[in-house]
């Protein structure tokens, strides 16, 4: 790990990506080809308007399509290249490709209770620390990265959502409704030397949302 003055003060923004298009509705976890939508792109922009004035030095995404294609303007606004870290991507998750939300009835379905016993790990996918181990290991490295300046990192809702549960000593178990963490939301972890001192949350794209619909039960995007 870089040695960094105790003194130095610097922010790490997690961001979530924009908008999907994603017409059949699946849940597409880590699968290619899910790029923004017309409305993500427009999210993306105003992203890269609120990162516009500030001292980012540093802009990295998951090597998803959506997150990608998120931090392209912000990183084009500033003058940087995009960087990619593999551990910023989404939550691995069994039901990846399928439809599965309560409304489609899926507590119905016997074959899928297997995958559902135990909500705490959670077990249809990555568990939440390890998710918040390999988050965690990124974050640190571009706050290493941008230290004494700033640095954006995109990513996915449900890491990003347990990585601050984590850093605010919560319980890492959660109900998906309840996440702070819109579409083309900002996380911002600040430091003072390598110590965490604050984490703040805004919404630059909050008139862009879509009207909220049926949330997806185990869904990360």
């Amino acid at each position: 790990m870089t040695q960094i003055d105790p003194g130095t003060q610097t922010t790490v923004h997690l961001m979530r990506h924009g908008e999907v298009y994603n017409p059949t509705g699946i849940l597409y976890g880590r699968l290619p080809d899910f790029h923004l939508s017309e409305l993500g792109r427009k999210m993306a922009e105003r992203a890269a308007e609120f990162f516009a004035d500030r001292d980012v030095v540093t802009v990295i995404a998951s090597p998803l399509d959506r997150a990608q294609e998120t931090a392209a303007p912000i990183a084009e606004r500033l003058g940087l290249d995009v960087g990619t870290d593999e551990r910023l991507i989404e939550a691995e998750n069994y039901f990846q490709g399928k439809r599965f939300s309560v409304g489609d009835g899926v507590l119905k379905r016997p074959g899928v209770w297997p995958r559902l016993y135990n909500p705490l790990r959670p077990s249809w996918g990555e568990p939440y620390v390890e998710q918040v181990a390999r988050m965690t290991a990124a974050l640190e490295a571009a706050r290493d990265r941008a230290a004494g300046h700033e640095a954006v990192c995109v990513s996915h809702q449900l890491p990003i959502w347990v990585t601050r549960l984590a850093a605010e000593h919560r319980r890492l178990w959660h109900d998906p409704r309840r996440r702070q963490c819109s579409l083309a939301s900002v996380t911002s972890f600040r430091y003072v030397g390598a110590r965490l001192v604050g984490i703040d949350y805004q919404e630059p794209a909050k008139d862009l949302l879509p009207v909220k619909t049926t949330k997806k039960f185990v869904a990360g995007a």
